[in-house]
């Protein structure tokens, strides 16, 4: 283990994945939709009353469905990179101080209705978003919330005027969060609710709905789009499923095309290693973490020598090859190792899991054992490995003799809002990155107007380092203020990083761009796919 690890930005995309390939003829109709399945479960209800609303979606798989019909300003490339142009026809920072930063839209943009897309709606769109009244505990207002005003030259002009410097800037304009909507169908201070959506992008989508949750979403391709995706097909769906197990099952017998998030680790070994017929799997690179979140204001893991001793214990490289062998590798900061900046900062401060140590830590502040705690997770929205996941860590803590730990699994529709109210102590969650950058790893967890609304503070963190690493338009710069951060959160705890994933497709070896149907961020880009010939 290297004591320190600096990574140079990677081809983080998917320029070179590993099949595991069979061959035979592909399934389905030809002239039909390309089907792909998920196990990705929305639900209309209060707890989440506008899973596909920009100023509300703020997770994987609802970013899934909002990316293939709405559209951004700007859009990673293929294979990953610096963010490009998509709505916008150009776009810079127009001062060297990285706070003003100015775009021109294509012209004669639209929306699916046929009506014309100015900079007034992109104004509209960002600013509903940030300015959102309704209480919303997804946090995707934190991804524009430094953009003090906006400002409109023309019908293609925008200009946008920062609190702060924020070289990472453009990537945000790449994110669902900052989708361009029409005021005719979104309200300015209202969410709109269910599963409606509209917008500029590459297709548009029908919904097919039972008991509020949804089926099937089933896209058609935009023909007033406009944008810097070249569209492989007419129509595709997307289908949901119970389970990895069914989803699996409805590949096998050609029901649906390829399937991606959620396969279980047991799904994937077979399919690496005795692929069915006519399917092919294939690998790319991950930014996918887990980690175990703490309420710090919570009286049993108040004093962060309690979570300083959780650190010390958890054995990363045991959990990750007995729950998901081959597909997931220890993680020792929240920044991924792919990433500019990464440091093994949990590694340099804990080195190998040691009860001694940890018993030393708990004993030196005057704790006593065992510490009891509730480690909540949710059932149903990071695949069926959680459930084992859980099992392990609380099985490593117990055996510890310093822990005395109990699990509890929760829907997700619950499970986030509570985490939100701070109604879990210790929670595990997974984080599919908004982009491929440091900051994305950091600010989301650690500035005052976190995601996960956490109590924990760190003004070095918030003062300094942040808004340093922010003005350094060449990342590798940053690197020494994201690096400290690390040490910092390694030392405090509010968070306690797991594993790092890997992506997987598995697909009828009839679909062809498979390979660029994920992005780093673990995004669907279903325009990607087209019916070929198979082997």
């Amino acid at each position: 283990m290297n004591r320190k690890t600096l990574v140079l930005p990677a081809v983080i995309g998917l320029l070179a994945p590993a099949l595991a390939a069979c061959g035979g003829s592909g399934s389905g109709d030809n002239d039909g939709p390309i089907t792909a399945g998920t196990t990705d479960r929305f639900r209309v209800s209060k707890e989440v009353p506008a899973p596909f609303d920009p100023a509300y979606a703020y997770d994987a798989g609802s970013w899934n469905v909002l990316r293939q019909t709405l559209q951004t300003l700007m859009a990673l490339p293929r294979g990953g990179g610096e963010p490009e142009p998509e709505a916008a026809q150009k776009c810079g920072f127009t001062d060297t101080g990285n706070e003003r930063y100015a775009c021109t839209l294509r012209k004669d943009l639209k929306f699916a209705d046929g009506k014309p897309l100015t900079a007034a709606d992109v104004k509209f769109s960002i600013e509903r978003v940030r300015d959102m009244k309704v209480a919303n505990p997804s946090g995707s207002d934190g991804l524009v919330s430094n953009v003090e005003t906006i400002e409109v030259q023309g019908e293609r002009g925008i200009v946008f005027h920062l609190k702060t410097p924020d070289a990472t800037f453009p990537y945000k304009l790449a994110t669902p969060s900052t989708s361009i909507v029409s005021p005719e169908h979104y309200p300015k201070n209202k969410l709109r609710e269910g599963f409606d959506l509209d917008g500029s992008g590459p297709y548009t989508v029908k919904q097919e709905v039972k008991n509020n949750q949804l089926v099937a979403a089933k896209f058609t391709k935009n023909p007033h789009y406009k944008g810097s995706f070249e569209i492989q097909n007419e129509k595709v769906e997307l289908r949901a499923f119970d389970s990895a197990t069914s989803m699996g099952k409805a590949l096998e017998k050609g029901d649906i095309d390829l399937m991606t998030r959620t396969m279980s680790p047991e799904q994937i070994k077979q399919l690496s290693t005795k692929p069915g017929k006519n399917i092919d799997l294939v690998e790319m690179p991950g930014l996918e973490i887990r980690y175990l979140g703490f309420n710090t204001e919570a009286a049993s893991v108040k004093d962060k020598a309690v979570r300083q001793a959780m650190a010390q214990v958890v054995d990363r490289g045991a959990l990750a090859g007995k729950v998901y062998p081959g597909t997931a590798d220890p993680l020792y900061s929240l920044v991924p190792t792919t990433i500019t900046g990464h440091s093994n900062a949990f590694f340099n401060k804990y080195e190998n899991p040691s009860p001694k140590k940890a018993r030393d830590i708990l004993s030196g502040a005057g704790i006593s054992t065992p510490v009891k705690l509730t480690l909540t997770y949710t059932t149903d929205h990071y695949g069926p490995g959680t459930k084992k996941e859980f099992e392990t860590l609380q099985q490593q803590l117990n055996d510890s003799g310093l822990f005395d730990v109990k699990i509890k699994g929760v829907v997700w529709n619950t499970f986030r809002a509570a985490v939100s109210k701070g109604e879990y102590d210790v929670y595990g969650m997974g984080w599919f990155p908004d982009f491929p950058d440091a900051d994305n790893f950091i600010a989301p967890f650690l500035a005052p107007d976190n995601f996960l609304k956490s109590p924990y503070r760190s003004k070095a963190i918030i003062n300094e380092l942040l808004p340093t690493s922010r003005r350094e338009a060449d990342r590798l710069s940053a690197a020494k203020s994201i690096e400290r951060m690390q040490d910092i959160v390694a030392d405090d705890v509010p968070f306690l990083p797991l594993w790092q994933g890997k992506q997987y497709i598995a697909a009828r070896d009839d679909i062809t761009g498979v390979e660029w149907a994920l992005n780093s961020s673990s995004n669907l880009q279903l325009w990607e796919l087209a019916r070929g010939v198979g082997d």
